[in-house]
């Protein structure tokens, strides 16, 4: 996975495309991601002795393939390369070339 935690992306298909948001989570072994405001569920809790029943409403995880990186010096989604400087990888943008970290 070339994007991680904490990166924005855009959403690019499904019912949530053109959003754009930050990873909370990354699961590389799933190839999943979860991204802020994006792909809302509803959980039903039960009630307990202690807490009343309630609806929350979740992000749920979406798949990596359906995000792309979003690069604010372009203001558009990019694709993300790598290359090496003074022995280091890093990561670009291929649509500026820029370091992204």
């Amino acid at each position: 996975m070339r994007i991680k935690k904490d990166d924005i992306v855009q959403i690019i298909t499904g019912k949530d495309k053109g959003k754009r948001g930050k990873i909370l989570k990354a699961m590389p072994k799933k190839g999943k991601i979860i991204v802020e405001g994006v792909n809302i569920q509803t959980k039903h809790a039960k009630q307990t002795r202690k807490t009343p029943s309630e609806i929350k409403h979740q992000e749920g995880p979406i798949d990596v393939s359906n995000v792309m990186y979003y690069d604010s010096k372009a203001k558009a989604p990019t694709r993300i390369g790598y290359r090496f400087e003074n022995g280091e990888k890093i990561r670009i943008s291929k649509r500026t070339g820029a370091a992204i970290d």
